[in-house]
């Protein structure tokens, strides 16, 4: 018996766990994953914060927000002039394109890269934001179908929706005709 004891104490007790230790070695601890990568996060949000804890003084700083906030405006508002120098005049459009066709491919290697990082991280962030929408949409589908079904209910066409019950009277005035003043008088006329 003290045998198994000591096999016992050996793989799992002691402080060291042997089995743990082992596994560990193929998978990682999702624990500890966890907290590696909740200490990762916080790391970066205090990086961040620090760029805006300096409060922004002088012309350069305005200056320098100014410059950062054109080139999405300049890029839309300069694609949309070329489609309307195309359109006005043909002819010095075809003239300035055939100077692109002189870029060196590495230029635009280059021009893809630089938008790709600018752009590149605005566009995660729009796609975070657009996931937590979904989320937040995708809450509400269980009402919004008990809304449709019971809307579905109430239409005209929904067999038993003029059903009334037990009611002796509101079955029999459904099936009475009602005095139409119009169609009595129409009657009258094209007798």
């Amino acid at each position: 018996m003290d045998m198994i004891e000591r096999m016992f104490q050996l793989m799992f007790g002691g402080g060291d766990n042997m089995v743990r230790d082992i596994v560990e070695v193929f998978r990682e601890n999702a624990e500890a994953g966890s907290q590696r990568d909740a200490q990762v996060q916080m790391h970066t949000m205090r990086e961040y914060g620090r760029e805006f804890a300096i409060p922004r003084q002088g012309w350069f700083d305005s200056c320098m927000d100014g410059v950062n906030r054109l080139p999405r405006p300049a890029l839309a508002l300069g694609t949309l002039g070329l489609f309307v120098a195309a359109m006005i005049d043909p002819l010095w459009f075809s003239q300035r394109m055939q100077g692109i066709v002189l870029v060196l491919e590495l230029m635009w290697w280059l021009l893809g890269v630089i938008v790709s990082f600018y752009f590149g991280a605005r566009h995660q962030v729009k796609s975070q934001k657009f996931q937590r929408e979904i989320v937040g949409t995708m809450a509400h589908v269980p009402e919004v179908m008990h809304n449709i079904k019971a809307l579905k209910d109430l239409r005209a066409e929904s067999v038993g929706v003029a059903d009334s019950g037990p009611d002796v009277r509101l079955s029999v005035s459904s099936i009475a005709s009602d005095a139409n003043v119009a169609l009595e008088t129409w009657r009258k006329r094209n007798q």
